[in-house]
């Protein structure tokens, strides 16, 4: 009989070797720690920053000690906050760049988009499945639901904002102002009154999370990009002709520029204050086609005067944390006010994730997350689960607050 003549070589034995030792390792660390529980010796579970750190997988050890490691108490106030007994989850992964988680209430599920992938995404609350929601999405960015229902969408490909009626339909509620096409919208927040705020930074005119200017526009100059390819044949035709802004629709259609990027350059996140006199937006970096040097990764809040007007513009917080730059995205209110700010602080492992400050900009509370965090909500049917899109996955916790807003 004629014996196959084995092709592995010391490259193979050698990877065999460290996944047995990791194995043994790990075995070992979780013996040890077994070990401690049941001599009722403290430990320190893994976190976030951990050597090894903390593993959010749905097989992972708990991490869970009355309180997880990895949500910080800065000021005492925060305390009030934490909801004991509860852990951050990561309930999926898979996207490339996740964003605009927004709540229905009535349907009692997450809508969230991966712009790159150009989806949206369904998480049910009752069995936790995930599937897709809308494709194409049109590279959607922010989500929100309006008083009715109704969800409201910013099209980084499309450079409008859309709402989708009760019978399926899509109504486009803006896509230019004062005759010019807006940039790529980034975030929508609903007013109670009937008006949609909405941020209008260039973040979408690019290859990867919308459509590039046609030939010689301030995103494509040099119009080596070709913007139609793999798209519907209309594409193609946008060019950014608008400078970043914030921009409210009133009832009636009325589109009114509120904020210009003198104010505010490159303005993404926005909420309300639960009793709707503030204005909180986060500024993030240069886009593409800016001709200035971008925001500063801080936080801005206006007052909000009766007849919706902005006016007392003022920075409410430069969003350094040890140091560390924690530059805010997406951002929402609880109901006594403290405003939670996705937190992107880059290769600052340990600082990523989100940033809780009270209504007089002091940083209360983190929440550390293994990933950078882009935009956040509050959901469930308490409303009282922080739902966190982070890079690639999905995250959430309970907390023992409210949002105020109603996705």
């Amino acid at each position: 009989m004629i014996r196959a003549r084995s092709t592995r070589g010391p490259a193979d034995v050698t990877r065999r070797q460290a996944i047995r030792t990791a194995t043994v390792a790990a075995s070992g660390a979780l013996f040890a720690h077994m070990t401690a529980q049941a001599q009722g010796q403290a430990i320190d579970p893994p976190t976030v920053v951990s050597d090894p750190p903390r593993d959010f997988g749905p097989d992972a050890p708990p991490s869970v000690y009355f309180s997880d490691p990895d949500v910080l108490t800065v000021d005492p106030s925060f305390d009030a906050l934490v909801q004991p007994n509860a852990g951050i989850e990561r309930l999926w992964r898979g996207g490339l760049w996740l964003e605009g988680p927004a709540w229905s209430s009535v349907g009692r599920f997450l809508v969230f988009s991966d712009i790159p992938a150009n989806r949206q995404y369904r998480w049910l609350e009752d069995d936790g499945h995930v599937s897709v929601f809308r494709y194409p999405a049109g590279n959607t960015n922010g989500n929100t639901f309006d008083p009715q229902g109704r969800q409201l969408s910013c099209e980084h490909l499309n450079r409008r904002v859309v709402r989708y009626e009760h019978d399926g339909t899509i109504t486009v509620i803006a896509d230019q102002w004062d005759g010019r096409r807006l940039s790529s919208p980034n975030d929508v927040v609903s007013h109670p009154d009937g008006s949609y705020w909405f941020t209008d930074p260039p973040y979408g005119a690019s290859l990867y999370e919308g459509q590039p200017d046609e030939a010689g526009g301030p995103t494509n100059p040099a119009g080596l990009l070709r913007p139609r390819v793999g798209q519907p044949a209309e594409a193609g035709s946008m060019r950014r002709e608008l400078p970043n802004a914030i921009y409210r629709v009133d009832a009636d259609g009325r589109i009114d520029r509120v904020v210009t990027e003198d104010v505010v350059p490159n303005p993404n996140g926005l909420c309300f204050s639960p009793d709707l006199q503030r204005l909180y937006v986060a500024s993030t970096g240069r886009g593409p086609g800016d001709e200035h040097e971008g925001g500063r990764g801080d936080l801005h809040v206006f007052d909000v005067t009766a007849d919706n007007r902005l006016e007392n513009h003022r920075l409410f917080s430069d969003c350094m944390v040890d140091g560390v730059k924690c530059a805010p995205d997406g951002v929402r209110c609880d109901v006594h006010g403290n405003l939670w700010a996705a937190s992107n602080a880059g290769r600052a492992i340990g600082y990523s994730g989100v940033t809780i400050w009270n209504p007089d900009g002091q940083l209360i509370g983190r929440i550390r997350l293994p990933e950078v965090c882009g935009n956040i909500c509050f959901g469930g049917p308490k409303h009282n689960r922080l739902f966190m899109a982070a890079s690639t996955s999905l995250y959430a916790l309970y907390v023992n607050t409210q949002g105020a807003a109603i996705s």
